[in-house]
C-alpha cells in the first residue's frame, strides 16, 4: 500500500497534506506520521495534515506535529488546508472548516488566503514578556536584534522551563522594524526547533505589538516570507475579528509506500 500526498508550504512552514475523506490513512500510527515528516528518510515537513469530511462543515483539518502527535491549531497549516481543499474541489472561494480549536472561516483571493482566527480574550504579561493562546500557546518576547539571536537555545530554555515543560509552549522573538511592521522568529514545540514561519505565532506577536502601539493591520516578516494580521480590540482588553493573511502554495505531489 502506498500513501498519496501533497506537499504544501505557507511562508516556509511546510506540510504533508493527505486527502483522508475515505479514512484510509492510519491516523493512530504516530511512528508513521513522524517518519513522513522526517527530512532525511521521509517526505520532510513541519507537520502532517489530514483533510476529512465533516457533516457540519466543508471539511475537517486534523493536524499532527512533526513528532507524530496530534497538535493544536496551526495557522499556516490552516491556510494550506484551505488551498488544498480548493484544489480538491471541496470548496470554491470561501470555506468554513473545523480544526482543533473549533470553527474557522477563510477566503481565497488569488495568491492569498485570509484565515479567521478565534477570538483572544486575554493576554498575560510575564515580566517584560507576554503569554497568550491564539489556537496554540505562545510566549512572546521583544528583542533588539532578532537576527543575531540563537532562537534554538533561547526558545528551548523557555519551552522547557518549570512552567511550560509539562505541556510546552511555542516561543516567539520579535523585533520592531518600523511603525507597523515586525520581524518574528519562532521556536515551535512538537518540531522542537526553529521553523521558517508560524501562523499562530505571527498572530500572537501582532496582537502583542498592538499593546505596544501598533495599529491593525500589522505586517509581519518571517524567515519564510511575509504575512499580515488584522484585528479589532475589545473593551475587555482582548481581540476579535482576527485574520491571518498570506500565501499558501503547492510544492509537489507524490506517493510513498508503507513499510510492511
Amino acid at each position: 500500500m502506498a500513501i498519496s500526498f501533497y506537499k504544501y508550504q505557507g511562508t516556509g512552514n511546510d506540510f504533508v497534506m493527505v486527502d483522508n475523506r475515505k479514512h484510509n490513512f492510519p491516523a493512530e500510527d504516530e511512528a508513521l506520521v513522524k517518519s513522513l515528516c522526517d527530512r532525511r528518510t521521509g517526505v520532510g515537513a513541519d507537520g502532517l495534515i489530514l483533510l476529512q469530511d465533516h457533516p457540519d462543515y466543508d471539511f475537517e483539518m486534523v493536524y499532527y506535529n512533526a513528532d507524530g502527535r496530534v497538535g493544536s491549531m496551526c495557522g499556516n497549516g490552516g491556510r494550506c488546508a484551505v488551498r488544498f481543499a480548493r484544489q480538491l474541489g471541496v470548496i470554491e472561494d470561501v470555506a468554513c472548516f473545523l480544526a482543533a480549536d473549533g470553527e474557522h472561516q477563510a477566503s481565497v483571493e488569488r495568491d492569498l488566503i485570509q484565515l479567521k482566527m478565534n477570538d483572544v480574550k486575554e493576554v498575560e504579561q510575564v515580566g517584560e514578556d507576554y503569554y497568550l493562546n491564539t489556537g496554540s500557546p505562545h510566549y512572546v518576547r521583544f528583542v533588539e536584534d532578532v537576527q543575531a539571536l540563537d532562537v534554538y537555545e533561547e526558545g528551548r530554555a523557555v519551552r522547557y522551563n518549570d512552567r511550560f515543560k509539562a505541556v510546552g509552549t511555542n516561543v516567539n522573538f520579535v523585533q520592531r522594524l518600523s511603525e507597523n511592521e515586525i520581524y518574528v522568529r519562532t521556536y515551535e514545540r512538537g518540531v522542537e526547533d526553529e521553523t521558517l514561519s508560524c501562523g499562530t505565532g505571527v498572530t500572537a506577536c501582532a496582537l502583542v505589538a498592538s499593546l505596544k502601539g501598533f495599529n491593525s493591520p500589522v505586517k509581519v516578516k518571517t524567515l519564510g516570507g511575509e504575512l499580515e494580521v488584522s484585528f479589532e480590540r475589545t473593551e475587555e482588553g482582548g481581540f476579535k475579528h482576527i485574520y491571518l493573511i498570506g500565501p499558501a502554495k503547492l510544492v509537489f505531489t507524490g506517493s510513498i509506500p508503507l513499510q510492511s
